[in-house]
């Protein structure tokens, strides 16, 4: 991270909300609010003059949503990391920003008191900012330390069959299990569980675009829902999903326990139990995400002879979770996020072509 400030553009028809944006992320002295601008249109005019590391914005403006928003930048100014603040009102779209590439989105607190919602936005928003900012200002890619454990599960060993195939993911996450989920071959028919950090309300979105992405039926997980072969299973927001045996039946649990690395869902409870049940049987994919959940759950993974594969830091929007199983040397593959998909269709399609001769 430069010794400068992080140089922050704020986008909100709201005053009042750029106001407490603006004293949320000035709370923090490596940070600086370097424009505020009230749509879309007036975003990209600034930017023609202006520079900044990242933008928080808006959803719902006039005369520019968000939306139209991040496509323009997509294409006029790529490699901007957009953070959005939205209230739930506006979940549907927000989803949609993720999946265009928002790094991240937060929700607009409204308790009625200034100074909370200030001291709630600075505690969620500013090491977002900064964390995205830092992967952003990579100059060149950090090569990805190779695995020095032995590969005793390689992708071609027929001798394991993934019974059951585990996601975590946090910042960056919707867009990145889009890709992932849209390459898995139809005929993979492993139940696909995912433990995505989102807020209540956005995870049964989350569902509904995955399916419309792969045909396959998704879905916010229930409790104590059967799990069948081909379905999607995603964590609802602040509850853990875990997999338990109702008699033959494996079946789905949420829980309330404690976060865990500050998060439910926490990526360790899906990981930890899918490992207890299926020794030998669980293909554990870690993409994008700040901080390092589900390290520990990794580790049984592997300990159960599981397969473990992580996205790469060129293609993380923060290579926090990867890159700390990466670190353990947990992982058999590290891979950039449009390769994961057909690779787990590859380690699948190779154990069903060796258990037909």
């Amino acid at each position: 991270m430069p010794n400068s400030p992080v140089r922050v553009l704020i986008c909100d028809d709201s005053a009042v909300a750029r106001g407490l944006l603006a004293r949320a992320l000035e709370t923090d002295a490596q940070i600086e609010v370097v424009g505020s601008v009230m749509h879309g249109v007036a975003a990209l005019t600034w930017l023609e003059k202006h520079d900044a590391d990242v933008m928080v914005c808006d959803i719902q403006m006039p005369v520019m949503d968000g939306l139209e928003t991040l496509q323009r930048l997509n294409v006029e100014c790529r490699g901007l990391p957009v953070i959005i603040v939205s209230s739930f009102a506006g979940a549907e779209a927000s989803v949609a920003a993720l999946r265009l590439g928002a790094a991240a989105c937060v929700v607009k607190p409204n308790t009625g008191n200034v100074a909370r919602n200030v001291g709630q936005l600075s505690a969620e928003l500013r090491p977002l900012v900064l964390e995205v900012t830092r992967s952003s200002q990579r100059t060149s890619p950090v090569s990805t330390p190779r695995c020095s454990l032995p590969r005793r599960k390689p992708s071609n060993d027929h001798k394991f069959s993934p019974e059951l195939i585990v996601i975590g993911s946090s910042t960056g996450g919707p867009r990145a299990l889009q890709d992932v989920i849209q390459r898995i071959p139809s005929d993979v028919d492993a139940p696909i569980l995912i433990a995505q950090h989102m807020p209540p309300m956005f995870t049964p979105i989350l569902a509904e675009h995955l399916q419309q992405d792969c045909g396959r039926p998704a879905q916010e997980a229930r409790h104590n829902e059967p799990v069948l072969p081909g379905h999607i299973y995603v964590a609802p927001g602040d509850y853990h999903l875990e997999l338990h045996r109702h008699g033959r039946q494996l079946v789905t649990r949420l829980t309330k326990n404690e976060p865990e690395h500050f998060c439910r869902p926490s990526v360790n409870p899906l990981f930890r139990s899918a490992a207890r049940l299926f020794p030998g049987g669980v293909l554990a994919i870690m993409l994008t995400g700040m901080g390092e959940d589900g390290i520990e759950g990794t580790r049984e993974v592997r300990d159960a002879d599981g397969y473990v594969i992580a996205q790469d830091e060129a293609s993380s929007v923060v290579w926090g979770m990867p890159g700390a199983v990466v670190r353990a040397d947990l992982a058999h593959q590290v891979l950039p996020v449009d390769q994961i998909g057909t690779t787990v269709g590859t380690i699948c399609s190779s154990n069903r072509q060796a258990a037909s001769v």
